[in-house]
């Protein structure tokens, strides 16, 4: 059997979504691609996980016209991207419709190998977006979530990545997302699993407690055939372990790569400037780069802790990370100890934080986590905390079906209510995944759009973008000589300016946290009781309840959309 370890690099993809905070943009990669196209990689991973979001939520960027110009960019090397199983890349389960059209697009844009997982291995969640990337000729990876607890052995892994491959998977992956899988238990896993399943083990794991390089030697050792690793500029601390350093540890040796050093360095040269970008713009933060043994304890993933550090910041909390790492371990042994991957990393994550900030434990529970504990998001690995169950659903029936055989289909639903925004059947995908993110999106997009014109300079036809819509008129044809075209400005999100209210009577109820006011679960004049749903705002991708703390007749002082900070007034109840 050859020996040959194969290389995914995940500069495009986890790497900086573990260290920026998903901040790289697309113009950022462009320039590099036909360089690393020429080294060999196995694959590169370029798309999904949380680079979908960040495109429409932070850089006004439509991620499938990102996997468009990188598939342009790739000739010759695999493109791979992570799926979250029935949850996609949203933070919910969507209906087999939903999954099916995704995973179809996905790889009609450009995606050739798909990695899917669910955060709890429940197979129940996976088996869909299997049958999708089977039925169009795509690479099936399936995934398990490492994890340790009472519950998580090796006898627990052999036998999902049996099942795995029962279910139709070309690939197996130990999807070690914290870097909790130590040197010699990755020795031990890699022999079991491929001493029971006959298909090629692909190792992901990260480099946040220091022991990443050496996971992946042991592993190669046990029969491992691929692994993740990151170009150095992005690499290590909560990333993955760096590819130049792996290529040259195994040069020479019946597991060489075969990658070339030269051209490795060339690249990450390039990449050093787009760190260096992702620094000065205050995503790449020292705290993710330092070797943190405590990743050992409280078992968080590199993207959890670069968005946690970012959530408290934003929360006014920056000095409570310590406390907040110390109650992740405990929210995840209350909750079933599920995986800490999205979205269960998001889900206890943040409520760990919402225990932290509101200074009482499921004070605030956000609406994901309810979900958690109702089953929606499928088996937990083990019985959650009775207590915690009772103080967060009270007697709510929880399901025991697989999730997603409890929703319609929903593709057509979205596409009516979007329909007004409609360019392609992409964009239903994104309004699937992210309602209200896609629609300002989708508004900001329709705005540049109208700034752009075709117009005749010397018989040859250009499409600009003119800042003075008086100097090209869109309706006539125009044949100039020289045209004024200003070059386009850095997209920017608008964050809405409204404020709530703060004049009203009766008892106030405050906003506990920053966010965004999403909806409403009465109007004014209605009688609330203690403990009813008023208003769901927003906050860390997650949504979180805020409900009354008396009875009377509420006034709602805020509107849909309206930005809040911690301590204003969203209501009055009389």
């Amino acid at each position: 059997m050859a020996n040959k370890i194969n290389i995914t690099d995940t500069i495009l993809r986890d790497a900086h979504q573990s260290q920026a905070a998903t901040r790289m943009r697309t113009e950022d990669m462009l320039p590099i691609l036909d360089k690393m196209d020429k080294v060999g990689f196995y694959s590169v991973e370029c798309w999904g996980g949380a680079t979908y979001d960040t495109c429409l939520r932070f850089l006004n960027e439509d991620p499938w016209d990102r996997l468009r110009k990188l598939r342009e960019g790739f000739s010759d090397t695999k493109l791979q991207m992570l799926l979250r199983g029935q949850n996609l890349l949203g933070y919910k389960h969507y209906a087999d419709d939903v999954v099916d059209m995704f995973v179809k697009k996905a790889i009609e844009n450009g995606i050739d190998i798909i990695r899917i997982f669910d955060a709890l291995n429940d197979v129940r969640n996976l088996e869909q977006a299997i049958k999708s990337t089977k039925k169009y000729k795509g690479i099936c990876e399936a995934a398990i979530s490492y994890t340790t607890s009472p519950v998580h052995n090796t006898e627990y892994f052999v036998n999902l990545s049996k099942t795995l491959a029962k279910m139709g998977a070309d690939i197996i992956c130990i999807k070690d997302m914290a870097n909790l899988l130590l040197p010699y238990d990755a020795y031990e896993l890699v022999k079991a699993i491929k001493s029971e399943v006959n298909l090629p083990l692909h190792i992901h794991t990260h480099n946040t407690a220091g022991t990443g390089d050496m996971v992946y030697l042991k592993a190669i050792e046990a029969g491992a055939d691929i692994i993740d690793t990151s170009i150095s500029s992005l690499a290590n601390g909560t990333s993955q372990p760096t590819t130049e350093s792996i290529v040259a540890t195994l040069q020479g040796t019946k597991y060489d790569t075969g990658l070339d050093l030269k051209l490795l360095n060339e690249i990450s040269k390039y990449f050093d400037k787009v760190s260096e970008r992702l620094s000065n713009d205050g995503f790449l933060n020292k705290k993710v780069l330092k070797t943190d043994i405590n990743a050992l304890i409280y078992q968080v993933p590199g993207g959890m802790l670069s968005n946690l550090i970012n959530q408290l910041k934003e929360q006014g909390a920056s000095d409570k990370l310590d406390e907040v790492l110390t109650e992740v371990p405990k929210v995840r042994k209350d909750l079933g100890y599920p995986p800490l991957v999205t979205p269960t990393s998001q889900i206890v994550g943040t409520q760990a934080v919402l225990n932290v900030i509101a200074g009482e434990r499921y004070k605030m529970v956000s609406n994901e986590t309810k979900g958690l504990l109702k089953g929606e998001y499928g088996k937990l690995p083990a019985e959650p905390d009775a207590e915690v169950i009772k103080k967060c659903i009270g007697d709510a029936e929880r399901i025991t079906v697989r999730p997603a055989d409890l929703l319609k289909p929903e593709y057509e639903n979205y596409k009516k209510e979007m329909q007004k925004y409609y360019t392609k059947e992409e964009d239903v995908l994104s309004y699937c995944m992210f309602p209200q993110v896609s629609e300002k999106f989708f508004k900001w997009r329709q705005e540049q759009h109208a700034r752009k014109f075709t117009i005749t300079v010397n018989g040859e036809k250009y499409e600009v973008e003119v800042e003075d819509l008086d100097y090209v008129k869109p309706q006539t044809p125009q044949v100039v000589q020289e045209v004024k075209v200003e070059t386009k400005p850095e997209a920017k999100v608008v964050k809405p300016t409204q404020k709530p209210t703060r004049a009203g009577s009766g008892k106030p109820l405050i906003a506990p946290i920053p966010g965004t006011v999403l909806d409403f679960k009465v109007k004014s004049g209605d009688k609330v009781k203690v403990g009813q749903p008023i208003i769901i705002l927003e906050a860390m991708k997650v949504e979180n309840e805020i409900a009354a703390d008396a009875d009377g007749i509420v006034t709602i002082l805020t509107s849909k959309g309206a930005s809040v900070e911690s301590g204003d007034t969203l209501a009055t109840i009389e």
